[in-house]
């Protein structure tokens, strides 16, 4: 049969060429039939007639001819052109975090359109903290005049399993993850609840410093750490308690799971208090309360010995960590993300000073995230999307 002239098939095929097409339209911007023809392998007339089924179905924009924008063209009529409807719907990424709520609500390209953000107090009841995510997304919602979301993702700081619930036996997680999956507001479309970590590093793979590397690790430190693993392009889930680093309370000079800001303001403060700080030491002129993790990265730019003693401690943990970690995973890079990340660059070229003692394998390469503290929402985000392109096709566009 001449391709050039086959219709387009029913049934099963069908559905599986128009989500052909329209993972073409979500990969790249904008295309023509031939790109179409040249991605999958459809007929011509196939391809034409499966991206004027997706405008319809409003996936697809057409947009102004080639000879309108300037493209190449022979003779004859100019070939149409196509993009994805980035503003088919509107996806809600959420930070659930122990102290704040933020909503951020994007495009279908994660362009963002509008935000809210909300405190929260961390000892709040399971109907307060639900009550403060829906107002979030409430909030957001509301400043882009948006309804009805094509998907919800939700970011909480504690593991997730398959049903988006925390396990049962830890009273801070059932504090934090109140079976949220079940208790925000039904919005109409799907709702999804995964661990912090776990979107930070999504958000990494999609926008980061994980973009383009097959296996990494990213690490949330604050008051503790958190991890995600993409092993072979795949993030690790287990039965949802895979980033969960209870397991360095196990390793010899590591002994937790306390994060570096938590740390470093510890240290700092036992050595503000004891008097043993030398004169000079900006950490000395500060009152007790207002050392922390910034003060002593700031003091070890300034020179100050002791400060920089602090980094060389902390140095040797975090590649104790990092060893075991990547012993285990055989990762490329670990990205750092989180708190006080753009103040530790220093740290963490000790950190890979020390790395190859500890390793006989390849040490990955250690770098800090540049996404700032909207990394998990950001990852919240990605998710949703994802979600909704597996999903394209079971979704109704008109009612939105």
């Amino acid at each position: 049969m001449d391709r050039t002239t086959s219709s387009a098939p029913t049934g099963a095929p069908r559905t599986a060429n128009v989500a052909a097409v329209l993972d073409h339209a979500w990969a790249t911007q904008a295309f023509t039939a031939t790109d179409v023809i040249e991605a999958t392998g459809l007929s011509r007339s196939t391809a034409i007639a499966l991206c004027d089924e997706l405008i319809e179905l409003g996936w697809l924009t057409e947009l102004d001819d080639s000879r309108q924008a300037g493209a190449e063209y022979r003779k004859g009529r100019p070939a149409r052109r196509y993009e994805l409807h980035v503003d088919a719907g509107v996806v809600v990424g959420v930070d659930a975090g122990a102290h704040s709520i933020t909503a951020v609500v994007t495009d279908l390209r994660g362009r963002e359109l509008s935000r809210s953000h909300r405190p929260v107090d961390p000892a709040a009841d399971a109907d307060d903290r639900i009550a403060a995510i829906d107002a979030a997304i409430d909030d957001a919602l509301a400043v882009g005049g948006h309804k009805r979301p094509l998907c919800v993702a939700i970011g909480v700081p504690t593991p997730v399993d398959v049903r988006g619930l925390a396990p049962d036996h830890d009273y801070f997680w059932q504090r934090m993850n109140p079976r949220v999956v079940e208790r925000v507001r039904d919005r109409g479309c799907a709702v999804l609840v995964d661990n912090d970590a776990n979107l930070a590093t999504l958000a990494e793979g999609s926008i980061g410093a994980g973009l383009g590397i097959d296996s990494y690790i990213t690490i949330v430190t604050g008051e503790r750490l958190g991890a995600g693993y993409v092993v072979d392009g795949r993030l690790v889930r287990g039965r949802g308690q895979a980033g969960e680093l209870h397991l360095l309370g196990l390793v010899d000079g590591v002994g937790s799971a306390r994060g570096i800001v938590a740390l470093l303001r510890d240290w700092g403060r036992e050595h503000r208090e004891s008097g043993g700080l030398p004169e000079g030491s900006p950490l000395a002129s500060l009152p007790v309360d207002q050392v922390d993790a910034q003060a002593v990265f700031d003091a070890a730019e300034d020179g100050d010995v002791v400060a920089v003693h602090l980094l060389e401690r902390m140095a040797d943990r975090i590649a104790r960590m990092s060893a075991v970690l990547a012993g285990v995973l055989d990762v490329e890079r670990i990205v750092f993300a989180g708190a006080l990340v753009s103040s530790m660059g220093r740290l963490l070229d000790l950190t890979t000073a020390l790395l190859p003692s500890y390793m006989n394998a390849e040490p990955p390469e250690l770098v800090a995230s540049t996404l700032g503290g909207d990394i998990v929402a950001q990852g919240a985000v990605a998710s949703a999307i994802d979600r909704v392109r597996r999903n394209a096709l079971r979704i109704e566009l008109s009612a939105r």
